[in-house]
């Protein structure tokens, strides 16, 4: 089973369905509540482009810096290694490739002291910078970058706030990134990596010329919330009331996602059992039954986690994993503890 994942790629057996390209979102709890089921609600199914920090610098690759004593790799001197977060210099916060830069002018090629994230522990490397021969810069020998970008569905839309919750789990297995520069971009499906028995698939997914749509507020265990634009237009989304899971049965029902373009389309499903109790964000096992998925896709994969599961006319819940031994199946989050993190902002 492995999460379809947004920011990384996790390797689990099951995995979460939801992005396709550089991102991984992380689960990380909080009960149910009781969703407003008198609210009506816009179908997501659309697929977007998230923008998100990273809570930092993420080295991507180790390099070499040319100096006049030759070639140096300091950053791997220290033990530093890609994926590391650089979270501080001498003390000082690094949230961005700007502050890490600063922090390198100071230290006018003396050591630096680096508090890193690695696998969810912190750590300290001492680092002694290079001077480039060609910039005169002092340098640590890295290749970093302080956004994460990837693409995931949106599950739904409030018609009265315009408050939307996608991708069903959580954004990071390191802390949570400040919301307050998180953009969401309209993004269309422009090919597809089909799953296989033992490889999750994914969507491939382009932005739309930097067109923003909405804007993130809050990441936690059960996904990312927002609130859209008041230019979206939604004039093509269908609606829907929400149902408890208590409503769920065991049979036939529907997902809506996009894996061509930038319209979402329902898809039919078996929902194969139903867990109230579940605290895992996996209160449904689900089938895909839609042959057109299957043939176009292989069932569920990376970039589908967010899409919204609708039986008998409701909204009852959202795909949050795949089955690694067997794409067509997974799991999925009932929307009412979906929405606890809702009731968080």
């Amino acid at each position: 089973m492995r999460r379809l994942n947004f920011l990384k790629n996790m390797r689990r057996s099951v995995v979460p369905g939801v992005c396709a390209a550089l991102l991984v979102l992380t689960a990380g709890a909080g009960g149910a509540v009781e969703a407003d089921a008198a609210a009506e609600y816009y179908i997501g199914g659309m697929t977007a482009g998230f923008a998100l920090p990273a809570g930092g610098t993420e080295i991507v690759e180790l390099t070499s810096v040319t100096g006049e004593n030759g070639v140096r790799r300091p950053a791997e001197e220290a033990g530093l290694k890609a994926g590391d977060l650089i979270c501080a210099a001498d003390g000082i916060a690094i949230e961005s490739i700007e502050d890490l830069t600063a922090a390198l002018v100071r230290s006018g090629g003396n050591p630096m002291t680096l508090t890193v994230l690695r696998g969810g522990e912190r750590l300290e490397c001492t680092v002694l910078p290079a001077k480039d021969v060609k910039s005169d810069a002092w340098k640590m020998g890295v290749l970093i970058r302080d956004m994460l970008s990837g693409i995931g569905t949106i599950t739904y839309i409030e018609m009265s706030t315009r408050h939307f919750g996608a991708l069903g789990h959580g954004v990071s297995d390191g802390p949570l990134p400040d919301a307050a520069s998180a953009k969401v971009f309209a993004c269309s499906v422009i090919g597809v990596n089909k799953g296989t028995r033992g490889r999750a698939g994914e969507l491939k997914g382009l932005f739309l010329n930097d067109k923003v749509i909405a804007h993130a507020e809050l990441f936690c265990g059960t996904g990312l919330f927002g609130t859209f634009d008041k230019g979206y237009d939604f004039s093509a989304c269908e609606t829907a009331e929400i149902a408890p899971v208590s409503e769920a049965t065991i049979g036939k029902a529907v997902i809506y996602s996009t894996i061509d373009g930038t319209s979402p389309k329902a898809y039919d499903i078996a929902i194969a059992k139903v867990d109230e109790g579940d605290r895992d964000n996996k209160n449904f096992v689900i089938k895909v039954t839609d042959e057109e998925l299957i043939e176009a896709t292989g069932g569920i994969v990376q970039g589908m986690s967010g899409s919204p599961i609708l039986q008998n006319g409701k909204l009852i819940g959202a795909v949050t994993h795949v089955f690694l031994n067997d794409p067509t199946r997974g799991y999925g989050i009932s929307i009412e503890r979906m929405m606890a993190g809702e009731r968080e902002r």
